[in-house]
């Protein structure tokens, strides 16, 4: 046990990137979800910072947040929906906030970092990929 607590191995990775994804994924579900119900009251504030229209970009971020969200959750393609949250992450950090202090876009750049750990841990053995992928593979 002592081993284990004051120890330089994880005890576990597989635990790790489940719990990541549970927290990661679930904050981007809340997070969705809201642009999602107030869409319309959103849609006229919501700034067209890629040249696509403010529509199409609120769309896009309501499918990062709230879709990829559940699947990361779920540990459902992980690395294949992480993607569109570090690209809106990646947005809002260098572009949205460009000219904000580091304090204003801190949340944006955790955000970013996280979903690269997340990319890079992939789903581990606690997710759905688990079970689905290497039926694909066969």
């Amino acid at each position: 046990m002592k081993e284990k607590i004051f120890g330089l191995r994880p005890i576990s990775t597989d635990v790790a990137a489940f719990l990541l994804r549970l927290i990661f994924g679930g904050l981007f579900i809340h997070f969705g979800y809201s642009k999602l119900v107030g869409f319309d009251q959103i849609l006229p504030l919501f700034p067209d910072l890629i040249g696509i229209g403010s529509k199409t970009s609120l769309i896009l971020v309501v499918f990062a947040e709230f879709f990829c969200g559940i699947f990361v959750t779920i540990g459902l393609l992980t690395r294949l929906t992480v993607i569109p949250i570090f690209i809106t992450m990646f947005v809002a950090f260098f572009i949205a906030h460009a000219k904000d202090t580091f304090q204003v876009k801190t949340l944006a750049f955790t955000y970013l970092l996280i979903s690269v750990v997340v990319f890079v841990l992939g789903s581990g053995k606690f997710s759905l990929d688990k079970y689905i992928l290497p039926k694909f593979k066969k």
